[in-house]
């Protein structure tokens, strides 16, 4: 990697300011040649931002520059930045400077990749910073902050760590058995595994709340046409999303919008209101909503005392709501009573679909939001719940070889045994200039 890479790291677009971006060895050289200092210097310094005049090749801009030099920056690699206008010509006027003078144009997510390969930050923290960029809700925010902060990678190595140790004891047991070192037996290696594997069942766990973080959570909301689901939809979100009638069969078609509850986004889906007797347009408009309501995180039933619709075969959360209480009083037993139309128990329908779906959320908690992680921590259970199964059976070396796969597996998800091909698919997320 000792070649230049350049790319414009700021947003498409008109903009107050835009960054142009170079690494790799030679970068100095380049800003040497296009930069201008306004003031006298004897060289450039380190950390230090230069005003002055950048060459962009057809014109001059005047702007900012900085050097970064290696180990210490990004990538690790010598860094300059070219703060100038945020002008999209020129910014791409003075990129194409940089590649007239050596540099190549960089790829998808390479300044991250070098970073990762020059032992700056893990592979996870490196999906931690594209889901922060990525993330459209404060939960998914703080997981990928987490992630990016190498939370997770932290609790990786002390998996791995403990999984070293088991193997150490077998390796030294077998090389020198007429030591008898600590007497190592299967017992004592079987509570090591299953402490291992219990910890990494732990961690893969919070898969299924880390999922609904990153992604958000699904609600949809059903019940027989005119009780009031639109007009809950509505006054959930804050704003008038659906159309309202009193017209029988009024939503057709789902009609979404997203909500935002401790942090978390809710995807809100108002379906189409299930009755027997509709026409064909309509009929289509339910067999939607059944679908919809089948693949919910969570379904809002809603009924205004004239009975509930939720479809037969739908076996997941289901909050039966009565709407309406400001006319009528609800009959039976209900999970919440609102009123749409003054607000009545808003919040604490809010508060219950949070529970059904999340629970009790903790933000500085690393979960495990990425279905790679996801998958590797299963490989790693189920190679010493293999080893566990095989204690007492097959001698330590032959135990060995499932708990080095664990050990593995783990590595995957910091970057320390990720091949090329899953490397590649990590940064092809990033766009050019990140």
């Amino acid at each position: 990697m000792n070649d230049v890479i350049s790319a414009i790291s700021t947003a498409a677009g008109t903009g107050g300011v835009a960054i142009i971006r170079l690494s790799g060895e030679g970068s100095l050289a380049i800003a040497e040649k296009m930069f201008a200092p306004a003031g006298k210097i004897k060289d450039f310094q380190p950390n230090v931002m230069y005003a002055g005049n950048i060459d962009g090749g057809d014109f001059t801009d005047f702007g900012m520059c900085v050097y970064f030099k290696a180990p210490k920056s990004f990538t690790g690699e010598d860094v300059v930045e070219f703060h100038c206008h945020g002008g999209v010509r020129i910014a791409r006027g003075i990129l194409s400077k940089t590649i007239s003078l050596g540099a190549r144009a960089a790829e998808k997510g390479e300044y991250t990749k070098r970073a990762f390969i020059n032992g700056k930050l893990s592979l996870s923290s490196a999906e931690g910073m594209i889901d922060m960029i990525n993330a459209e809700s404060l939960a998914s925010l703080r997981a990928g902050s987490m992630l990016y902060g190498e939370k997770l990678t932290a609790e990786i190595k002390e998996l791995q760590s403990a999984l070293t140790d088991i193997l150490a004891e077998i390796a030294a047991d077998s090389d020198y058995p007429e030591e008898d070192l600590d007497g190592l037996n299967a017992e004592k290696i079987h509570a090591s595994i299953e402490e291992a594997a219990k910890k990494l069942k732990k961690l893969s766990s919070t898969y299924a709340c880390g999922k609904k973080i990153k992604d958000g959570v699904t609600v949809a909301i059903c019940g027989k046409p005119n009780t009031g689901k639109s007009s809950l939809l509505n006054a959930l979100l804050g704003y008038d999303k659906a159309i309202v009638s009193d017209e029988a069969g009024t939503t057709r078609d789902a009609v979404e919008g997203d909500l935002q509850i401790n942090g978390i986004k809710y995807n809100l889906v108002d379906t189409a209101g299930i009755r027997e007797r509709a026409g064909m347009v309509e009929s289509i408009g339910i067999d939607r909503a059944k679908k919809i309501i089948t693949s919910a995180d969570v379904v809002v039933s809603v009924t205004d005392g004239n009975g509930e619709a939720v479809p037969d075969g739908v076996t997941g959360s289901i909050i039966r709501v009565f709407n309406k209480c400001d006319l009528s009083s609800p009959e039976g037993e209900f999970d919440a009573v609102v009123s749409a139309k003054t607000g009545a128990g808003l919040e604490e329908l809010k508060g219950l679909i949070a529970e059904k779906t999340v629970g009790e959320l903790t933000l500085d908690k690393a979960y495990i939001i990425e279905e790679r992680h996801y998958s590797a921590l299963l490989r790693a259970e189920q190679s010493l719940n293999s080893a566990i199964e095989n204690v007492g059976i097959f001698t330590p070396d032959i135990l060995a070889i499932d708990i080095k796969d664990a050990w593995d597996s783990l590595g995957e998800i910091t970057g320390e045994t990720a091949n090329e091909q899953i490397i590649s698919t990590v940064f092809e997320k990033f766009c050019v200039g990140k």
